[in-house]
């Protein structure tokens, strides 16, 4: 079965963007992008929620093409254009929209359908309102949490809908020179 892996950014003190949704806080550096280039590899499939990916098709389609554009904005707006995109969304539907599929309702069902299919991992980037209800679900397999070293004081927080106690297993912790690090944790599976 593939793996549904959540990849964001998180202030030290556990939010995810200001109140109004600010990311201007988030660092960034090459071999943060290398390093992520290196997760987008082992995925065939971006998941966003509707906000986050109207925010992705803006850019993303055409990052590569533009004159100064950056290795890392190169190799990241292939992919894009080439991976399978879930969109979790009430208000936009699928018509028209390439290579994407559109999710709306039973999100156990179609999620589970989604990681059954023969493919590569499942990557939920951001989404903050996605990732909620993937969580209070129980859907998420692998964590992959960047904690930046900043304080926001508010926010919209990191992990919200969590009904029930989840064990975790860090698998590995990465640091970068841009201060970020990065923590990697498994859902522990138990027996019934």
């Amino acid at each position: 079965m593939r793996k549904l892996i959540f990849f964001m950014h998180t202030s030290l003190d556990g939010f995810v963007a200001g109140t109004n949704g600010e990311m201007d806080w988030i660092h960034f550096n090459d071999d943060l992008f290398d390093f992520v280039a290196t997760m987008t590899e082992q995925a065939d499939t971006a998941l966003y929620g509707r906000v986050t990916y109207e925010m992705m098709q803006q850019y993303w389609p055409t990052a590569g093409d533009k004159p100064n554009a950056s290795k890392h904005d190169k190799e990241h707006a292939a992919w894009y254009n080439k991976v399978s995109k879930v969109v979790l969304s009430k208000t936009i539907h699928d018509n028209g929209l390439e290579n994407t599929q559109v999710i709306s309702e039973q999100l156990t069902e179609n999620i589970l359908k989604i990681k059954q299919e023969l493919g590569k991992n499942i990557l939920i980037f951001g989404s903050p309102s996605a990732s909620h209800a993937l969580l209070s679900l129980n859907l998420i397999d692998e964590f992959w949490i960047f904690v930046n070293p900043v304080l926001l004081g508010k926010g919209i927080p990191l992990f919200n809908g969590v009904n029930e106690k989840a064990q975790l297993n860090l698998i590995e912790t990465k640091s970068f020179s841009c201060g970020v690090i990065a923590l990697h944790y498994e859902k522990v599976v138990t027996k019934a």
